[in-house]
C-alpha cells in the first residue's frame, strides 16, 4: 500500500522537484499577494513572456545556458516598463500592451531563424521533473533572496498598495520601492520559466493570492493563506502529474484553478446564507 502511495519518492527527480516546489511555492505566493492587490497581472505576464526573447538573446551571445541573459533581459524589462509607465502618462494596459507585442513577436522572429523555434517549445510548458541538484540549489537562493528582500520592504509594499500617498508621507521611497519589486518579480520569473513553462507561469502567481483574498480578513492571513495554497496545490499537482502522467505545471494550475472555483462558489453560498 504504501508503495502505491510514496513511490514516487524512490526517483531522485521527484525528490528534486519536490524540494524545488516547496522553496518556489512560498515565493510565488508572497509575490503574487502584491500582483494581485496592485493589479499587476498582466505586468507579470509580459514578464513570463519576455522570457523568449531572454532566451533569444542567449542564443545570440552564444551562451550555452541561457538563464542568466534570460534574468538580465528580464529584469532590465521589468525596470523599463516602469519607467516608461511614467515618461509616457499612457495607462498601464497601454504601455504593457506595446511591450508585450513587442518581446513576444523579438522573441518568436530570433528563435524561428531557419526553423529553429522547435529547439525552445520546452519553454513554453515547462518540465519541474528535469530540475537537477543545482538548480534546486538556485531555487532555494532565491527563496533566501525574496525572504530577505519582504523582511526589508514588506510593511512598505503593504502601505504602498494600500495607500501610495500614506505610504509618501510616512517617508516610504515610492521609485525605490516599485523598482526592486519589480526586479526581485523578474529574477522568480526568470528562474522559474524552466519548471513551470511560458505559457502558465502567470497562472502560478494570481491564482493563490486570488484564492486566499476571498477568505482572508487581514493582511497578515491572506500572506499566509496564500503560501498555505500554494504549497498544498503545488505538492499535490506534482503527485498527481507523476501519477496521471501529465505536465507538473499545467497540473498544479489546474488544481490552483480548482481551488479558487470552488473557494468563490462556498464564499458566496455563506454570503447569501448570511444576508
Amino acid at each position: 500500500m504504501s508503495d502505491l502511495y510514496f513511490g514516487w519518492m524512490q526517483y531522485d527527480f521527484m525528490k528534486n522537484a519536490l524540494l524545488a516546489i516547496i522553496f518556489v511555492s512560498p515565493l510565488f505566493a508572497l509575490l503574487g499577494t502584491m500582483v494581485v492587490s496592485n493589479r499587476m497581472a498582466f505586468f507579470s505576464d509580459v514578464l513570463g513572456h519576455s522570457a523568449l526573447t531572454g532566451i533569444a538573446l542567449g542564443v545570440i551571445l552564444g551562451i550555452a545556458d541561457p538563464l542568466w541573459a534570460l534574468i538580465i533581459f528580464t529584469v532590465m524589462l521589468a525596470l523599463a516598463v516602469n519607467y516608461f509607465k511614467g515618461v509616457t502618462g499612457a495607462s498601464s494596459d497601454t504601455t504593457l500592451g506595446v511591450f508585450f507585442a513587442m518581446v513576444v513577436a523579438l522573441g518568436v522572429v530570433i528563435l524561428s531563424k531557419n526553423g529553429g523555434f522547435n529547439k525552445y517549445t520546452t519553454y513554453l510548458i515547462g518540465d519541474i521533473l528535469t530540475i537537477s541538484g543545482g538548480q534546486v540549489k538556485l531555487v532555494a537562493a532565491a527563496f533566501l533572496l525574496v525572504t530577505g528582500y519582504w523582511l526589508l520592504f514588506g510593511n512598505s509594499l503593504l502601505l504602498l498598495s494600500v495607500n501610495p500617498s500614506l505610504a509618501r508621507s510616512r517617508g516610504v521611497k515610492i521609485s525605490l520601492v516599485e523598482m526592486s519589486f519589480v526586479a526581485v518579480l523578474a529574477i522568480i520569473v526568470a528562474i522559474s520559466i524552466r519548471l513551470v513553462g511560458i505559457l502558465i507561469i502567470n497562472s502560478l502567481l494570481i491564482l493563490p493570492a486570488a484564492t486566499s483574498r476571498l477568505i482572508a480578513r487581514n493582511t497578515a492571513k491572506y500572506t499566509l493563506y496564500s503560501i498555505l495554497i500554494s504549497l498544498f496545490c503545488g505538492v499535490s499537482g506534482l503527485i498527481a502529474s507523476y501519477y496521471w502522467n501529465t505536465a507538473s505545471g499545467a497540473t498544479i494550475v489546474l488544481l490552483c484553478a480548482f481551488a479558487y472555483v470552488i473557494t468563490a462558489l462556498i464564499t458566496r453560498c455563506l454570503r447569501r446564507k448570511v444576508a
